[in-house]
């Protein structure tokens, strides 16, 4: 997939992972964010094509049948996908992108694409879990329970995540993902050809 990396980030409805996403992308600008389709309505402060690409769904299935996402899954009856022609272009470019996708999608980018970081955003506890739920304030009792109860079977796919990081402090929180990222800069194969250049120098 050309040059580039790209790292994906999971976590249940809630878990504060978009937030700590932005102070990634704001730490480290050279960082390309993937930004996804989506039929949802968008929430207040939603930027079309900066949050979402907010299409009808009729659109969406369009997309899907030219084979246009590199992933895309149905939640709470809205779908959501990654562009794969947006995903290639980055790598192909030499970019890092970052990816902010729910387990399931997270899952056919692992299987379809080499490479990549997969990091996985927990809760302090559940309880906690609960009450940002509910803090959130623009979802109706049901919708919050229904999400709760997709958490758990979420945090069953924890297991083939390269990295984990509790949301008890935001700043710790996007620090560490900062770090993983720093760290994935440092490995041997990202930096083969300046390791040659030194190498031919001595």
């Amino acid at each position: 997939m050309g040059k580039g990396s790209f790292i994906v980030v999971s976590a249940p409805s809630g878990t504060g992972k978009s937030s700590i996403c932005r102070r990634l992308l704001q730490a480290c600008p050279e960082i390309k964010f993937s930004v996804s389709y989506t039929t949802r309505v968008p929430r207040p402060g939603e930027v079309h094509g900066t949050d979402y690409f907010f299409v009808s769904r009729a659109e969406f299935q369009r997309r899907i049948k030219q084979g246009e996402f590199a992933e895309w899954t149905e939640n709470f009856g809205n779908l959501y996908g990654t562009s794969m022609k947006t995903m290639q272009e980055f790598l192909l470019q030499g970019n890092d992108v970052l990816l902010d996708i729910e387990p399931r999608g997270a899952k056919k980018i692992k299987q379809n694409f080499p490479g990549g970081i997969f990091v996985f955003v927990l809760p302090p506890s559940r309880e906690e879990l609960l009450k940002r739920l509910e803090g959130r304030g623009h979802e109706a009792k049901d919708i919050i329970a229904a999400r709760f109860a997709q958490a758990e079977d979420e945090l069953k796919e924890i297991s083939w995540y390269d990295y984990i990081i509790f949301n008890d402090s935001l700043d710790k929180a996007a620090n560490q993902l900062m770090a993983i990222y720093t760290a994935q800069q440092c490995k041997r194969i990202r930096l083969r050809t300046k390791i040659k250049e030194i190498m031919r120098i001595k």
